[in-house]
């Protein structure tokens, strides 16, 4: 969400920052809704003068005996009351026309984000590691393949009970998956400095519209009724701060939660059907952080590190890209995606995508803080990130841990999880 008078004095910034996201201009758009509203609000305002100023004349007239005059003056209030009652109605008409269409509008993106139309103009920021060695003679195995021929992935029997796009894990790669998400919690928690969250699963249209998957995205959201499913812990998390007035000693404010994240991947079809790469269903550690502008890149980058540092841990191979103006998300001013190595497909997947929003979802929300000794209050700045996505991790870690016969060697850092455990398999 963006400031009508902010966009006013920058149109022309405004229009050529969305150019870079290969949006439309839309300040000419945005002001001339607001000019209708302003314009309407003027007329309002002198309707109430002039019903004042007639209300106080009918005295005069009844005071100085002029029935005719009195009368026509209540003629005359009670058509200015019956225009403000419309009016009123018009005026609420004209605001949500102005917020509707800023709703749609994507944040703009930072100065250093390198302009490109899709995730083929994204650039590397770093590389960690290098590609793992296989010893054995025939090509490494995809995890789907290694899953089902250890009997711990079973994808026919989720597709009668749920349809595509679902697995049911078992044994010790469900274990596995456990020890996954319990090692990131511990590590963000222990390590990192962020406090755990235990938020709920099901929220209402409103927390959904703050970090911006509302209005524009609900065809990728579950409905349950009244609520929806999250597609990310990241909408519970922010919006804890909806609506609030924080004091800059409470910020920066870092929180974390490992939960079940659920999307319909409306705009998936036909893409990774095979496997657990893009599920309807998914767990995920996701990492939240509210600051000061002043503060909110240099966030960004501690983000992003604790997001790798979980890799460096499992010793995965891994790139970082920073995404371009195209392959951004819809509330994000600057993307850096971590793409961990998958042997099985001789590529590397996004795992992770850490962003800073500026004070996008902060407007949304009505969330501020005032600064020490300030009187005015700021908008804050929110990040997310994920720390890691869990079933993606799995999949790494099954990969790149494969043996020739077709077992898993459990890396070391997960092993107490997993009662000491060596080998899957």
């Amino acid at each position: 969400m963006f400031d009508i008078k902010w966009i006013r004095e920058n149109s022309e910034a405004f229009d050529a920052s969305l150019a870079k996201r290969g949006f439309e201009p839309s300040a000419a758009k945005l002001i001339a809704l607001d000019d209708a509203r302003r314009t309407h609000i003027t007329k309002l305002q002198e309707a109430q003068e002039r019903r004042n100023s007639a209300s106080k004349e009918i005295g005069k007239a009844k005071a100085a005996k002029d029935d005719a005059k009195a009368q026509a003056l209540i003629d005359e209030v009670a058509e200015i009351k019956a225009f403000i009652q419309a009016g009123e109605e018009e005026e609420r008409k004209l605001v949500a026309a102005v917020e509707a269409a800023m709703a749609v509008i994507p944040n703009l993106p930072h100065d250093d984000v390198p302009v490109g139309k899709d995730e083929h103009d994204n650039v590397v920021y770093r590389t960690h590691g290098e590609k793992p060695t296989f010893t054995f003679n025939h090509p490494p195995r995809e995890h789907f393949e290694l899953g089902e021929e250890n009997g711990g992935m079973d994808f026919s029997t989720a597709a009668d009970l749920s349809g595509s796009r679902f697995v049911i894990l078992k044994g010790q790669i469900a274990r596995l998956e456990r020890a996954l998400g319990q090692f990131m919690i511990d590590l963000h928690t222990q390590e990192h400095g962020y406090t755990e969250v235990s938020p709920p699963l099901l929220v209402h249209g409103k927390p959904l519209y703050g970090t911006g998957q509302l209005p524009k995205f609900e065809e990728d959201l579950f409905k349950a009724g009244d609520h929806y499913l999250i597609p990310t812990a990241e909408v519970p998390l922010t919006n804890q701060v909806a609506d609030q007035i924080l004091s800059d000693e409470a910020l920066p404010l870092r929180v974390t939660a490992l939960t079940y994240c659920f999307r319909s991947e409306a705009g998936s079809a036909g893409r990774d059907t095979r496997g657990m790469l893009r599920q309807h269903q998914f767990q995920k550690c996701e990492l939240v952080s509210v600051t000061t502008p002043e503060k909110s890149l240099e966030e960004l980058e501690r983000m992003l590190d604790c997001a790798e540092n979980v890799l460096k841990k499992l010793g995965l191979h891994y790139r970082v890209m920073t995404l371009c103006t195209g392959d951004m998300g819809f509330g994000a001013r600057k993307t850096y995606d971590i793409e961990v190595w998958l042997p099985g497909q001789d590529t590397f997947r996004e795992i992770s995508s850490c962003s800073v929003c500026g004070d996008f979802q902060a407007r949304r929300m009505n969330a501020r803080f005032r600064p020490a000794g300030e009187k005015q209050t700021v908008h804050v700045h929110t990040l997310n990130g994920s720390g890691i996505a869990v079933g993606r991790a799995l999949i790494a870690v099954l990969e790149n841990y494969q043996n020739g016969d077709g077992t898993i060697t459990v890396p070391e850092v997960l092993r107490p999880y997993m009662n000491g455990l060596e080998t899957i398999g």
